[in-house]
């Protein structure tokens, strides 16, 4: 059995949102997972709801509150994602409808049906027309990050530099490319935000969603979920709706280096920040080892020469 939930700041919303959904009814229940956030399954009026509260100085790792609730709402009219039903500012926290689904595994999210409808997913929303009001750069970010870290006290790991200028290297090789241009993105594309309803894919935890290169999202998906060379090929015929090409392939192979590059410095900006219970040095570790092993392979040098060329 669930033990309710009583902070004082869940106490308050749940107060001030039971008068615009309805009287709540049963429990305040804690949802499992999420680093960054606090979930809570609460049910307003008879309809169970998901209530999201951000996590201590969120602020700091580039996340923007309006650009979550605009993309969340995005994602659900193009049946992506869970229903906005509120957003308070005091306290803070965006409240979904509640869907019930599974987790999704690693393994599935590799399979040829999963692929596709993932390339497709991603291809509806970053082609939305949808104009967030924050920006993500990894080249951009890592730096945000590393100041971050320094400010409070920590240390940047001894290969920042290195991976830093192989991230310009890497914007350097694409950033004249129309497959690069900013659009609306997920940014955050972990095997834990995406679940199944039965019928689709639903993708969740919008937190992170900014106007950046639609490379990053299925760099970060395909490292995440660990994509074989066949699979990135599925993906990216799933999402461009034709047959994969060497520049785009090169391109993938470089945001995977991004994608861990980000999430590398998350951790070390997380140490920092967070009070929650987790090993975020080992995280961060686990990225920078990954990064390496990417710069170092024969193939990273041809990938920035073959990322330059035009499309397709």
């Amino acid at each position: 059995m669930h033990e309710e939930i009583t902070v004082p700041e869940v106490a308050e919303a749940v107060a001030r949102l039971s008068a615009l959904l309805g009287p709540r009814e049963g429990a305040v229940l804690p949802l499992e997972g999420g680093i960054t956030k606090r979930n809570f399954r609460v049910n307003f009026g008879g309809t169970d709801y998901v209530v999201r509260l951000p996590g201590k100085n969120t602020e700091l790792l580039g996340i923007d509150r309006e650009a979550e609730r605009l993309a969340t709402k995005k994602a659900a009219d193009l049946r992506l994602g869970p229903r906005v039903a509120a957003m308070l500012d005091q306290p803070a926290c965006l409240v979904t409808c509640f869907v019930e689904s599974r987790e999704v595994t690693a393994a599935e999210l590799r399979e040829p049906r999963y692929i596709d409808e993932v390339g497709e997913a991603l291809r509806g929303f970053h082609r939305s027309g949808l104009e967030l009001p924050t920006d993500f750069y990894v080249s951009e970010i890592v730096s945000d990050y590393a100041e971050v870290s320094k400010s409070r006290g920590g240390t940047l790991p001894e290969g920042f530099q290195h991976a830093r200028d192989y991230a310009r290297k890497v914007v350097k090789a694409v950033r004249k490319n129309a497959d690069h241009q900013p659009l609306p993105c997920h940014n955050d594309l972990l095997t834990a935000n995406f679940l199944h309803d039965g019928e689709r894919m639903v993708i969740v935890d919008w937190e992170y969603a900014g106007m950046g290169d639609p490379f990053f999202d299925l760099g970060n998906f395909s490292v995440n979920n660990e994509l074989s060379d066949a699979d990135e090929d599925r993906l990216l015929e799933a999402y461009f709706g034709e047959p994969a090409t060497p520049r785009r392939r090169a391109a993938l192979k470089l945001f995977r280096f991004m994608s861990d590059f980000r999430e590398a410095m998350w951790g070390v900006v997380q140490t920092s920040v967070s009070e929650l219970d987790f090993d975020f040095d080992g995280y961060a570790d686990k990225h920078f080892r990954r990064m390496a092993e990417t710069t170092e392979d024969e193939r990273f040098r041809g990938w920035l020469k073959g990322a330059g060329g035009r499309s397709p």
